[in-house]
């Protein structure tokens, strides 16, 4: 067993390098490295952890950690770049249950260590936590409960709304926005009596209030996240690693472990951040995203889209693309479903060798993650220096001669500024309408993943290059001069 000190000093680095870790993954260049401050941290988090005092067997914890990095080995091989933003949301879940258990298990040691201490038993009897318990004085008892309640409540919260962001990302779930008769409603009902509940534990009610409350908020959790609409799933994906960050905190101050409040309060924290700035490029604010996603009921009837969606082929799309000087890629999701990210970066190489300004205009929220796209682009070697931000590239699309729009649509919608009763209106596009020429990567004439019609597709200057966004981008590469 370890001692104290190199718990305690263990913990210091960790968190040192969990900091290093989230400050590095800000720039592309250090990312790697970034990656390994992490891996490095957790190894520390956990290896001090499981031989630190007050852990029982501690030869129970080698297979369990074997276990369960084994496991998550699998799942990372298996799975593919597009299928990262469901696993995120999956990984979540897996805290906020953790959360669950962790409250209900300091709940019932408490109670035994009462029972215990009403009939005299010995401090020695007790497990390490309840051992811990024991030494509480009453008001450090009260914070104990106050501690259960908010892990179990954000906890489940967070466990069933990220199973419900996992079937919404991955298909297995209507992405539109559904709710029981009632709507909103039944969730401030549910909360309330949550509340009560609460209250009743805090006044010595039995475990029946925390099993009660946990029940509430797992419909809390489901209710909320299935009436939110597929435009806002980014959002919610960063709020739900928020609302898991808070779980682990609470959990952190249950067990008196530092280095899980440290931990917790970072991802807590980071997720809120980044929950707004997505807001912020959105328009919207954390409120209106909670109260229902895009694709919702309108406020007004959409404006009329006129016209129709004019088809080209890829010899005419190379065509353009020789006679242009600049040329600018906007990737979206559909990228990403057809993983052509390789094929469009010996495109992007082609054309720069023909002597062609090449550079990529991403969105804060294209594809199903904040940053997707950007780590499709680096997985596939594209140069840092090209892949630019909505407000560092959105002046240029006057002077751009040909945009070519790679599986998006939310993001290069018009409506966004034109139609005032467009569920999308006011949120901050890319305009890629005012390039000479826009060429459209879409398998078919559907909408995007909110629902939502866009005239882009249907103006003079857009063609729309139908089919896989892979074979289609493949076509060009022949005729590229």
């Amino acid at each position: 067993m370890l001692g104290q000190g190199f718990v305690s000093a263990a913990a210091i680095a960790a968190s040192v390098l969990f900091i290093l870790s989230l400050g590095g993954l800000s720039n592309q260049e250090k990312a790697k490295r970034a990656v390994w401050y992490g891996i490095i941290g957790m190894a520390l988090a956990v290896v001090f952890t499981a031989f630190g005092p007050g852990i029982g067997a501690h030869w129970l914890m080698i297979p369990l950690v074997i276990i369960g990095a084994a496991i998550g080995w699998v799942v990372a091989k298996r799975v593919a770049m597009t299928e990262m933003p469901q696993l995120v949301a999956a990984l979540h879940s897996f805290v906020g249950l953790a959360a669950v258990f962790v409250a209900w298990n300091a709940d019932l040691e408490r109670r035994r260590v009462m029972a215990a201490q009403a009939v005299g038993a010995a401090q020695e009897e007790f497990s390490a936590f309840a051992a811990l318990v024991a030494t509480k004085a009453p008001d450090e008892l009260t914070f104990l409960q106050l501690e259960v309640v908010f892990a179990i409540f954000i906890g489940a919260v967070t466990f069933t709304g990220s199973v419900i962001a996992f079937g919404k990302l991955a298909g297995k779930v209507d992405g539109k926005a559904k709710q029981l008769p009632g709507g909103h409603k039944l969730n401030a009902g549910a909360a309330v009596i949550s509340l009560l509940l609460a209250i009743l534990y805090l006044n010595g009610a039995g475990f029946w209030t925390l099993l009660l409350l946990a029940a509430l908020a797992f419909f809390i959790g489901y209710h909320l996240i299935m009436g939110i609409g597929g435009a806002d799933m980014p959002v919610v994906v960063s709020m739900l690693n928020s609302y898991s960050g808070w779980a682990a905190a609470a959990i952190g101050f249950t067990l008196s472990n530092d280095l899980l409040i440290v931990t917790g309060a970072l991802v807590g924290s980071s997720g809120a951040i980044l929950s707004y700035i997505m807001c912020k490029a959105m328009n919207r604010n954390f409120i209106s995203v909670i109260l229902g996603g895009f694709g919702a009921e309108q406020t007004g009837a959409a404006a009329e889209i006129e016209g129709e969606q004019v088809a080209i082929d890829a010899a005419g799309v190379a065509s353009s693309l020789n006679n242009a000087n600049s040329v600018v890629i906007v990737p979206g999701y559909g990228m990403a479903v057809a993983q052509a990210q390789n094929a469009v970066s010996e495109l992007v190489r082609k054309l720069r060798s023909a002597g062609k300004e090449v550079r990529f205009a991403i969105h804060p929220v294209a594809g199903r993650l904040p940053g997707h796209m950007n780590v499709l682009l680096a997985e596939a070697r594209v140069p840092y220096d090209i892949v630019l931000e909505m407000d560092e590239i959105n002046d240029d699309f006057p002077k751009t001669d040909v945009t070519i729009v790679i599986g998006s649509n939310d993001i290069v919608n018009p409506a966004a500024q034109d139609d005032p009763n467009s569920p999308i209106a006011g949120m901050p596009v890319l305009e890629v309408w005012k390039s000479a020429v826009v060429f459209v990567c879409k398998r078919g004439q559907g909408t995007g993943y909110s629902g939502i019609e866009n005239p882009l597709f249907y103006k003079d200057n857009t063609r729309m290059f139908y089919g896989d966004a892979r074979e289609s981008i493949d076509s060009l590469l022949s005729l590229i001069d």
